[in-house]
């Protein structure tokens, strides 16, 4: 059996995109861990399965799957991807996209970048899920040897989110996993190390769940923008710096949805043999 797929990546969050809309395919676990492995495999962050869409007024449905092999909810690198796989020549469509995390509204911009509409945020403890007996600005997490706070917010997927003095010098390897499977989070979480770096501009590198930390996290960026701004800390529009690029993030508050762009980009086509 011979699959197509097309590497793509947004600000180095990189992706294989395999086109099921007319040939099913559904990975095991195990063949994405393989092709996900940067030595053996062809090397990606998270698989994009696309598949015909769920709803009748959708463009399409797209699965999110790690490279551990653990299916996600939602990528808003991917779904800027997915948005520029469907309109590679930027026409401006108005594309409707469905995931297991919701839906979203993308359109690609004459530059090459792509805006999203990533929808509301949501902040009660059973949306994100978060173990906690009501909502709050920030939640105390134990560590065992330490205790920190952090923001929690779900933008379709779950994020905690960290202020620290420094991005540059922040832990991430080490508290990223603590954080994203600590038992607050049964679904685990992203884990956001947020620097403030004024009322337009915040730093962020984000630890993934499934993953590890990635040069950029669409959702990640979003989510950091969210709780900075919940906290009073920032304007409605910020830069967010990501390791990978910048993008640019708009919520003007709650009941409003959050707006995300950024470039998403091919890489290569190729053809797995399996």
């Amino acid at each position: 059996m011979q699959v197509s797929f097309t590497k793509m990546q947004g600000l180095g969050n990189d992706f294989i995109v395999i086109d099921a809309r007319h040939q099913p395919f559904t990975p095991s676990p195990e063949l994405i861990r393989r092709l996900s492995h940067r030595r053996t495999g062809i090397g990606f962050d998270q698989a994009l399965i696309l598949e015909s869409p769920r709803e009748p007024d959708s463009t399409a449905f797209y699965r999110i799957i790690n490279a551990d092999g653990g299916e996600v909810e939602q990528c808003g690198n991917g779904a800027r991807c997915i948005a520029r796989f469907l309109d590679p020549d930027g026409e401006g469509n108005n594309l409707v996209l469905e995931s297991i995390g919701g839906r979203v509204t993308a359109s690609v911009l004459e530059d090459g970048n792509v805006r999203v509409n990533m929808g509301e945020p949501h902040f009660l403890p059973r949306d994100i899920p978060l173990e906690a007996d009501r909502e709050r600005d920030r939640y105390c997490l134990d560590l065992g040897d330490k205790q920190i706070q952090v923001g929690a917010v779900s933008m379709g997927n779950p994020h905690a989110v960290l202020r620290v003095d420094d991005v540059d010098t922040a832990p991430v390897a080490q508290l990223g996993p603590v954080i994203s499977g600590h038992p607050q989070f049964p679904q685990h979480a992203n884990a956001g190390f947020m620097e403030i770096a004024g009322k337009s501009t915040l730093k962020l590198r984000v630890y993934e769940r499934g993953v590890g930390e990635t040069l950029a996290c669409g959702t990640g960026a979003c989510a950091a923008a969210v709780v900075a701004r919940r906290w009073g800390e920032i304007d409605e529009t910020v830069d967010v710096l990501l390791p990978g690029g910048r993008l640019q993030v708009s919520w003007s508050g709650p009941g409003q949805p959050v707006w995300m762009s950024g470039p998403a980009a091919f890489v290569f086509e190729g053809t797995i043999k399996l």
